[in-house]
């Protein structure tokens, strides 16, 4: 396919659109729709993904601007999120009283507090929605495990092969994901002085009993000069109870507590491996980073920020508060903060500090006026949660290939965007959506929503 014949105007906007998506968009690749879902399906087998009836027929395309804002803006504030979430305490256990983090986060930490607080941002993903006034930061994924690098490097492999022309240019650009974080590891290995070995840990019970998602990342990993095994817990000892140039000082946790908790993986090894100097990131303090809790103290205002910082936060993240029966501000304006959040349900969202995949997530204007009344009153006794103002989220247009269509169809969808950081270094760019363009919190497990990759033109 001819690049050039590859863009398109995007058409007329929709009432719900946002010209900061730009005019144009990618049309669909000459080929049936079928065609394009088997690519899909099939390079995200075997991953754990679910099966989603609506798949895109193109990527989403944002203007080079509007793609470059949004790693250059997590940057910014993925610092001042890392800050933040250090200054509650000087120490693990203060922060941990500080959050009021439950015990089982109370663990997997490394003995050196400076190596445990300087890698727990190797990993991030924000997640963000195109509001009225423009990005709106909802969240930050600081973690190993989230969601995007194995999404999107399988994403980008079908559009790059049905969208490269006979010399291999591309209409679009973006990073690979696996490449940015091979150069992570490499950079890391460089400065702790350990051999460029690296552990990828996981289990496949979390997979589904697959390891396919777990051996694309090892190849990767070795097709670029990194010795890499992934690792199930049982078998982590091997990376370190070895002989010494056998032995692996660096790896990815790609896990979370809770989900090994829920599959009754115990964490043992994990601590033990630590302890025997293999750094596994991100580390266990990217648990504060990815809290709520931070966004909300972020939002109100830190004390050491400057006028920029503050003016970034006041343009990129919705009005944030940590609940509890306090006075706040907002603006000029002095509030009661739990009055005001029962108050105004319908322009609020209520979340836990910590949670995953849209759960402990109440949005006010699809919860009951008792329902939600209860729901704050019961947070705020906690001071575990944020109330956090509901952005209106805008839509782009995208063609889509519905399950057992003849031909793509166009849809105003309403994206949550997700760029990639490793090591600081763009990654690519994950997108999640409704593909009936309706807006909530959307997770690709469990909501029956779509996902996708994004890129630049």
């Amino acid at each position: 396919m001819k690049p050039e014949s590859a863009l398109v105007e995007a058409g007329p906007p929709a009432a719900s659109g946002h010209p900061w998506f730009g005019d144009r968009r990618i049309a669909p690749p000459p080929v049936p729709p079928a065609t394009i879902r088997r690519m899909l399906d099939h390079e995200i087998r075997d991953t754990g993904w679910p099966y989603q009836r609506l798949l895109p027929a193109a990527p989403i395309a944002l203007p080079r601007t509007a793609y470059a804002e949004l790693f250059r803006v997590t940057a910014a504030l993925l610092d001042l999120v890392r800050r933040t979430a250090l200054e509650t305490a000087p120490t693990t256990e203060g922060r941990l009283a500080a959050y009021g983090m439950p015990e089982s986060e109370n663990q997997l930490f490394v003995a050196d507090q400076l190596t445990e607080e300087r890698y727990a941002d190797c990993v991030t993903r924000p997640d963000i929605v195109i509001g009225p006034n423009g990005p709106q930061f909802l969240e930050f994924n600081v973690s190993g495990a989230l969601g995007g690098p194995v999404e999107v490097r399988s994403r980008l492999a079908v559009w790059r092969e049905l969208y490269a022309d006979e010399q291999g240019r591309l209409p679009f650009s973006s990073q690979h994901p696996f490449a940015v974080r091979a150069r992570m590891f490499h950079d890391l290995c460089a400065e702790l002085n350990v051999a460029p070995r690296v552990a990828v840990l996981g289990s496949a019970r979390d997979q589904g009993g697959a390891t396919r998602y777990f051996d694309l990342q090892t190849e990767y990993f070795a097709s670029q000069g990194l010795t890499a095994r992934f690792f199930e817990p049982e078998d982590l000892h091997e990376a370190w109870d070895c002989p010494p140039h056998l032995r692996y000082g660096v790896g990815l946790r790609d896990f979370t507590i809770p989900d090994w908790a829920e599959l009754g993986i115990d964490t043992a090894p994990v601590q033990d491996a630590l302890d025997h100097g293999c750094l596994l990131v991100g580390t266990q303090t990217s648990t504060f980073l990815s809290s709520k809790l931070t966004l909300g103290l972020l939002s109100e205002g830190r004390p050491w920020m400057s006028a920029a910082e503050q003016a970034l936060v006041d343009r990129y993240l919705p009005w944030t508060r940590v609940l509890s029966h306090r006075f706040t501000h907002r603006g000029d304006r002095k509030l009661d903060l739990v009055p005001y959040a029962v108050e105004n349900r319908e322009t609020l969202v209520l979340k836990a500090g910590i949670g995953m995949s849209g759960k402990q997530v109440a949005i006010g204007r699809e919860t009951d006026p008792a329902a939600w009344e209860e729901a704050v009153v019961s947070a705020a006794r906690s001071g575990t949660s944020v109330v956090q103002d509901f952005v209106s989220p805008r839509t782009c247009r995208l063609a889509l290939a519905a399950d057992g269509a003849d031909t793509p169809y166009d849809a105003d969808i309403a994206p949550v965007l997700g760029p990639l950081l490793f090591g600081g270094r763009p990654a690519g760019m994950l997108a999640r959506f409704f593909g009936d363009g309706t807006a909530g919190v959307v997770t690709v497990l469990g909501t029956h929503s779509s996902d996708n990759c994004v890129v630049a033109v």
